[in-house]
């Protein structure tokens, strides 16, 4: 077999792995994958900002590993507690305070995280000397604001 039919079933595995995801979790699969990404790219630009800045400390490493470890459970819990109120809805008729949508809680957890993982991401660039349009950092705080917001009801203050 040559190299580019090699390529081919690479992108065509690729390609196929995707779309299984998709039809299997859909939209919020994505934004979970994108979370877990912008979890990785904190994890890796907080070590380089510690390194640049000769603070680096393993016991700093670990607990920022156990933060990332708590967060996963948090939005497991709100996993299930859409898995459980769309079991009420659909077989006891119990009233759901939205409608159409079975999956709401996930969604709105994992975008407060992304946006989360995004501003400390933009705080260690800055921190490794990297300029930050300060729209940057006023755009991901309104939209983590937004978030709380939406999810509080819109009464948040």
């Amino acid at each position: 077999m040559n190299t580019p039919d090699k390529a081919a079933e690479i992108k065509a595995a690729a390609a196929a792995a995707i779309a299984f995801g998709t039809a299997l979790f859909g939209w919020v699969g994505w934004m979970i994958v994108l979370w877990l990404v912008a979890m990785a790219l904190d994890y890796l630009t907080g070590t380089f900002a510690a390194i640049y800045n000769k603070r680096w400390s393993s016991a700093a490493a670990r607990s920022g590993l156990w933060h990332k470890l708590g967060s996963i459970f948090a939005v497991l819990v709100a996993a299930m507690c859409d898995i459980a109120l769309s079991v009420l809805g659909d077989n006891f008729g119990i009233a759901l305070p939205f409608t159409g949508q079975h999956c709401i809680i996930t969604p709105l957890v994992t975008a407060w995280y992304i946006f989360t993982e995004l501003g400390s991401i933009v705080e260690n660039a800055a921190a490794m000397g990297a300029p930050v349009p300060e729209f940057l950092r006023k755009l991901i705080a309104k939209s983590k604001k937004s978030i709380d917001d939406k999810a509080d009801g819109g009464n948040s203050k």
